[in-house]
This record gives C-alpha cells, sequence and structure tokens, in this order.
C-alpha cells in the first residue's frame, strides 16, 4: 500500500538497478513525520494504538466497483502538518502506526503482483553507507526479506481493515461527527471531517448482526474506536501548550493507494 502522506517519491526495488543501496540506522525521516497530523493504521494495531491517538474513520473513495469506502486513521494533532506526538524530535506515545515503522519501504500493486518500494526521498538510503539491501550476487538481504514479509503481514492486514469499513459502511453505522473542546479565555477547539461509530445505530442492531461484527473481530475494533476518541482531550491540551490558540484547521487525512 502507497499512503501519499508518507510516500513521496516510491520506486520499485531492482536487483540490478539498485543492488548497491543501502539503508542508514543513523538517520530518520523525522521532519516528515513532525509535519503528519493523521495517519493510516490497520486493525491489527488497533489494541495499541487505541491507548494513545484518536482513531477515526475517513472517506477513501471507491473500490474498483465504484463502492464508497471508509479507512481508519489515528489522529497525531488538530491542524496541518502539526504532530503534537512528536516533542523536541522525540515521539511522547510509544506505539506508532505500523506502516510508520516499516518506512521508507512499501508495497505497490502491479497488475496482479504486488511489488516492493522504497521512498527514494528518504534521507536514510546511501550507496555507500548502511546496511545492504541486496548481497554482492544480487539476492535480497536480511533486511531486505525481513522488510518484505513486514510488508505483506500488512497487506494482508489492509485487507481485512477494508473489510470491516465496508461492514461499518453496509450496516450504516457511521456518523459525522465534531470535537470541540474550551480554549483559553472561553475560545474552543473544534476538529470535524472525520466519521465515528454511531453507539444508538450500533445498540439497535439485530442480535445476529451483532454475533457476526463479534465473530469476524470487527466488534473488538469498533470498540477499540470507541475507547481511543478520550485521547482527543489530551491532544487539544497538548495543541494549547504548543500554540496557545484554538486549531485553525481539520485534520489532513489523504486516503491510501493501492
Amino acid at each position: 500500500m502507497i499512503y501519499p502522506g508518507l510516500h513521496a517519491n516510491p520506486v520499485p526495488l531492482d536487483r540490478d538497478q539498485h543492488r548497491l543501496l543501502r539503508l542508514r540506522f543513523d538517520r530518520q525521516d523525522d521532519a516528515r513525520f513532525a509535519a503528519m497530523n493523521a495517519c493510516f493504521v490497520v486493525g491489527g494495531e488497533f489494541g495499541d494504538a487505541c491507548k494513545e491517538y484518536p482513531l477515526v474513520w475517513v472517506r477513501a473513495g471507491q473500490d474498483e466497483q465504484g463502492a464508497p469506502q471508509v479507512a481508519p486513521f489515528a489522529v497525531f494533532g488538530l491542524a496541518r502538518q502539526s504532530n503534537l506526538c512528536i516533542e523536541r524530535g522525540s515521539w511522547r506515545t510509544q506505539h506508532q502506526p505500523v506502516i510508520m515503522r516499516v518506512n521508507p519501504f512499501a508495497m505497490a500493486h502491479s497488475g496482479d503482483q504486488w511489488v516492493m518500494c522504497y521512498d527514494a526521498s528518504s534521507p536514510r538510503f546511501s550507496l555507500t553507507d548502511g546496511a545492504p539491501l541486496f548481497e554482492p550476487d544480487g539476492q535480497p538481504s536480511a533486511l531486505t526479506l525481513d522488510a518484505r514479509k513486514q510488508l505483506e503481514q500488512i497487506e494482508r492486514d489492509v485487507e481485512r481493515t477494508r473489510q470491516v469499513g465496508a461492514e461499518l459502511l453496509r450496516l450504516d453505522l457511521l456518523r459525522e461527527m465534531r470535537f470541540e473542546a474550551k480554549a483559553n479565555e472561553g475560545s474552543a477547539i473544534t476538529v470535524d471531517g472525520f466519521l465515528t461509530v454511531d453507539d444508538a445505530r450500533l445498540a439497535a442492531l439485530p442480535d445476529a448482526e451483532i454475533v457476526a461484527l463479534q465473530r469476524s473481530g470487527a466488534l473488538g475494533l469498533i470498540h477499540a474506536h470507541q475507547v481511543s476518541l478520550s485521547n482527543m482531550r489530551r491532544l487539544a491540551q497538548w495543541h494549547l501548550e504548543r500554540h496557545g490558540a484554538p486549531a485553525a484547521a481539520p485534520p489532513a487525512t489523504p486516503a491510501p493507494q493501492p
């Protein structure tokens, strides 16, 4: 999956063209992360992510059949290009979304195959320093094989997450939501443009639908999403500490691309 907010210049890895490419562990994409106020998350990490971030759903275009899609995002900040979870170059949170942890690698769909890519814009790649991506004989190094294994697992989880989103839409469980918190001198911080599960609609579902959600694992993700929304108030406090003023814009959440 290529995520526009993270992968600026994804290039398919080629054993001939990129045989000398190396990954530096003494450099990070700190500037890019600091400018991200939200990031796509997969269902498998909801249990950890809900303790750290508000998890919301956003509209993510249409699938190949033209049906609407939604995607879950972890919110890092209440204004564009503001990651409140990074302070003085360090993360305040213990968990970071899996696609950020496997960065600067990604998967792209080419025909009926998945192709491993690297982000050519990342400062972590070098031709002289760091761990090699390929062995001298052109075979992928242990680093590359491990990254590909992680990416394949993420892609499987992405598909399961899409199925959960499709179920939420089918059952009409999502609603537009606005978050408001009082700021200094009575002004308010307002964030909107995202979707949450409607408690009343969920409670009104037939028992058979609840059982189906439970068996598919979707009900656990719904509960983690609901619990996570309390983290909005912590973000509001961090926003005031950093900016001293209400948020200027809702979270920017570019949709992930296959």
